[in-house]
Order: C-alpha cells, then sequence, then structure tokens
C-alpha cells in the first residue's frame, strides 16, 4: 500500500469529455516528494514546452504531497502546475485551506486537465464517483456566488477551487481560489483554467490517508508542534498579527516597496499594518486545515464609510501590493481591493504590480490621454478609486488599456515603450520586499525558477528576521549564492 499516497490520479480529457482514473506513479512519488516535483515530472514528461500557455495542449495538474490530508501540521497545502501564460515557465501556485486534503479523502493525489470543453463546465468528484457537468449557469459570477451555487447543487460539505471572472477572461495574472479565499495566486493558472473553459473543481471525499507507522507519525507530528510553539514567529506574530506584522518592520528599516519601487518607506504604512488591523476590522483568526498556528483573518469594513464589505485578510503581501506600492494608505481601500481580487480571482501581488505600474506610467505622461479615458478617474499614487476600477477593467476587459491591464504589467509597461518600468523578473512581479535593502532576496527574485518569487529563496530569515548576532549584512552581496541555493533547495520539497 502507497502509504501518504492514494495511489491513483484522475485524468480528464475535456476535449472527449472524459475521465479515467490511472496510477499515479509512485517511482516518481518518492523521487519527487509530491505537489510541485511530482507535478512538473508528469508536465515535462507529457508535453510540449513550446505550446501556447493559453492553447488545449497545455496541461492543468492539481497536485498534492504525501503529508496532505495527514495530521502534520500545514497539512492543507496543493500545487496547481501548468505551462504560465504570464511567464511563459513552469506555473507552480501553492494554495492552502481544506480543497487539498479533500482531494485525498475523495482518492485521488492529483486531477490532470487536457484539452479544452467545448462549452463552461465544472467537474463533480465524490469518491470514486466523477463527472463534468455544465457550468454555464456559474459562468461569469464572482468565486463567492460559484461556491454557493455549485455547494448546493451538490454537497454541502463539498471543497470548491475554482476561477471567477479574471480567469474566464484570460486575465495573465489570474488565479485560483478555493474556500472563497485561499489562493494559488501566481503565475496566471487560473487564465490556464479560463482557457479550458472550466469553471471549478468541486470535491467531496470520505477516506483517509494512511500511515505506515501511526505511532512514530504521531511522535514527529508532536516534536513539529513543539517547535512551532516555540518559535516566536509562528506562536506569537503569526497568531497574533497574521502576516501583516511584517508592515512595520520592513517599513522602518525601508525595505517595504512604495511607489512602484520608487522608494522603500511608505509615510502611511502605520494605518495599513498588523496592529492597526487587529484594533480595528479583525474579526477573528481562520486557520487552513490541520493548522494550529491560524493565520488567516476575517475582516469586515465598518459600515458608513466609502467602502463596505466582509471577507478574508489582507496579507502582508496583499498590503504591499494594492497598498504601499500603489501609494493607497487608507485600510478600508485595501480591504475592499484584498476582497475584490477574491472575487474575481486576481493574484493580489501581480495584480497590485499592474496597477502601480500604470500609475507610474500615467505620472510620466507615457499612456496617451484617449486610453486613460476608460479608467473615469485620476490614474495616480494614492487614488484608491483607480485602483478598484483598475482591478474592474482587468477582470472584465473592454476596451484596450483594459486588455492591457489584463496582460500583465512587463506587457503593459513593454507597450507603451518603457519595460524598465516594470518591477519583476521572467515577467513576473516582484514581492513585498525592496532588494535594494536585501540583496539577498533579489538574488532569489533573480534565480527563481517561476519568476519574481518570496517563498522559494526566502532570504529575509537570515539577512533581517535572524537574531543580531546571527544576521548576515542584508547590503553585503557575498555569501548570498550559497545562502539563495541551500533555500531554494529547501523549499523544492513542497
Amino acid at each position: 500500500m502507497p502509504y501518504g499516497w492514494t495511489g491513483q490520479l484522475l485524468r480528464i480529457d475535456l476535449t472527449k469529455g472524459a475521465a479515467t482514473k490511472e496510477p499515479l506513479n509512485l517511482e516518481w512519488a518518492r523521487e519527487y516528494i509530491g505537489g510541485r516535483g511530482l507535478g512538473t515530472r508528469y508536465l515535462y514528461e507529457e508535453m510540449d514546452p513550446t505550446v501556447d500557455a493559453l492553447s488545449p495542449e497545455n496541461k492543468l495538474i492539481f497536485a498534492t504531497g504525501p503529508l496532505t490530508g495527514t495530521y502534520a501540521p500545514t497539512g492543507g497545502r496543493y500545487m496547481v502546475l501548468c505551462k504560465s501564460p504570464l511567464t511563459d515557465a513552469v506555473a507552480c501556485s501553492n494554495s492552502g485551506g481544506y480543497w487539498g486534503p479533500e482531494l485525498k479523502f475523495a482518492g485521488y493525489d492529483m486531477v490532470i486537465l487536457e484539452g479544452r470543453a467545448p462549452k463552461p463546465v465544472y467537474i463533480w468528484i465524490e469518491n470514486d464517483k466523477f463527472e463534468i457537468r455544465d457550468a454555464a449557469h456559474v459562468w461569469g459570477k464572482t468565486t463567492e456566488e460559484t461556491e454557493d451555487t455549485l455547494r448546493a447543487e451538490t454537497d454541502p460539505s463539498a471543497r470548491i477551487s475554482g476561477i471567477g471572472p479574471a480567469g474566464e477572461n484570460l486575465n495573465r495574472v489570474a488565479c485560483v481560489i478555493n474556500d472563497k479565499s485561499r489562493a494559488a495566486g501566481r503565475s496566471g493558472v487560473g487564465a490556464v483554467m479560463g482557457s479550458k473553459n472550466v469553471k471549478a473543481i468541486v470535491v467531496r471525499g470520505t477516506g483517509a490517508v494512511q500511515c505506515a507507522d501511526p505511532l512514530e507519525f504521531g511522535r514527529l507530528v508532536f516534536e513539529a508542534m513543539k517547535d512551532i510553539n516555540a518559535s516566536p514567529t509562528t506562536s506569537k506574530a503569526l497568531r497574533g498579527l497574521g502576516t501583516a506584522s511584517t508592515v512595520g518592520f520592513t517599513n522602518s528599516v525601508g525595505i517595504l516597496p512604495t511607489n512602484n519601487f520608487q522608494v522603500g518607506q511608505f509615510e502611511q504604512a502605520d494605518a495599513i499594518s498588523g496592529p492597526t488591523i487587529a484594533t480595528t476590522v479583525l474579526r477573528r483568526n481562520k486557520g487552513c486545515y490541520s493548522c494550529p498556528i491560524g493565520c488567516a483573518r476575517v475582516t469586515e469594513i465598518k459600515p458608513g464609510g466609502k467602502y463596505s464589505g466582509r471577507g478574508e485578510g489582507p496579507e502582508y503581501e496583499t498590503i504591499f501590493g494594492l497598498g504601499s506600492d500603489c501609494g493607497v494608505g487608507e485600510l478600508d481601500a485595501v480591504l475592499y481591493a484584498n476582497y475584490l481580487c477574491n472575487l474575481y480571482a486576481v493574484d493580489t501581488i501581480s495584480a497590485g504590480g499592474t496597477v502601480a505600474t500604470a500609475m507610474e506610467l500615467a505620472e510620466r505622461g507615457d499612456i496617451p490621454q484617449e486610453d486613460l479615458a476608460e479608467v473615469g478617474t485620476e490614474l495616480k499614487f494614492g487614488n484608491a478609486d483607480a485602483v478598484m476600477r483598475c482591478l474592474e477593467m482587468m477582470s472584465y476587459p473592454n476596451g484596450k488599456f483594459s486588455r492591457l491591464l489584463a496582460e500583465g504589467g512587463y506587457r503593459l509597461a513593454e507597450h507603451y515603450g518603457h519595460p524598465e518600468l516594470f518591477m519583476g523578473s521572467k515577467k513576473q512581479d516582484f514581492a513585498a520586499y525592496d532588494a535594494r535593502g536585501a540583496k539577498g532576496m533579489g538574488l532569489g527574485y533573480a534565480t527563481s525558477n517561476r519568476g519574481a518569487c518570496h517563498l522559494r529563496g526566502y532570504s529575509m530569515t537570515v539577512e533581517w528576521f535572524a537574531p543580531q548576532d546571527q544576521r548576515l549584512d542584508p547590503f553585503a552581496t557575498e555569501g548570498k549564492a550559497a545562502v539563495q541555493v541551500q533555500l531554494q533547495d529547501k523549499a523544492a520539497a513542497e
């Protein structure tokens, strides 16, 4: 028995409308551990790397790992892989929540989508039963509306991973959302799902993941829990303030990117920081499957203001992307923009980066007035209305400028003759750390094989967050290559 694995995958030929079970390649599973590595091997073996990322020939893989669905801490993760329409490299985007474990409980380690459905569909998986269903009634709906509708017509306990209007309209920074707010956010995986006319994969499983030695596994889980509870980061900072706990620190040391990375400090950082969120708009903490940290935040905008709503977030990267990078220091506006990104299903980092790029281009006079007229409000740093409008335009593109926004920041800047104003690597936007003050992060952005990424080589742990006597000089380059090799090798086991 393949402990940690179900031993099978579900392959769905959307063009033919057929689905088949297959044995998982357990040799690959052992060799590549799972998730990112396993999914990439399947892509490598099965797909021509020169295909158009938005063509039927691209494949979209949902892959779990051997710990997904167990009670190991953070055992709720899964990966979405394909050729990226944003970078033209391999996209491998990670999400939490509950969808990944549910897929394992239904008896599958992976789902591979091939071809293109002739009309909008969704996939319904219930243990060993599966079918391709018409999705015309939810096409065009937000992620929240889609989840509510599909759960009502399948199973109240079903878990749903799908796209919003941005993915349907082939926005290159569209993401895949599960559990209404957990995102496989980066590299445009939502656009690939939209290109296949798949709105969602709905899963209900009642099985379990088996361990070879439950007693030893339990001991290891107990040790991991002790480490989590002993760490100030996981037991205090993330539990207390979520990832937003980082805002004050990065701003204080000058690496909080502001106004499209023109500067590294934001005057209004305190207004959008973790403590401000905790004392004004936070309603409760929330955790993903089998995660004791609970870093997610359920927030609500107080009534009576310009914006309203309730949802999850914002994470630190979102505060940067939709806040400081666009010069927006109104917490309600950042929250509302975050909610919109979840509903439309766009990556908050790249969506914010695209808007920030557009703002700098506009302020420099590089965008013709006839193009700017589509926005309907002044496209400048600090204008929150412009952020909301651009998010809407890139998710529902129906004019020249809105279609350019949906192409992402690199292609937008290139179109207007200034690709140097795009802040990213391999056509993917930088994350929320200004590399001028964290040279290791800069090397990580440059060498990440999926384009700019803070997760694959997170050298902040040794450049800024380590105890003072253990830190590497963040402004030095010496020794950073070895650090990145170590960090990126470690992160490859996802």
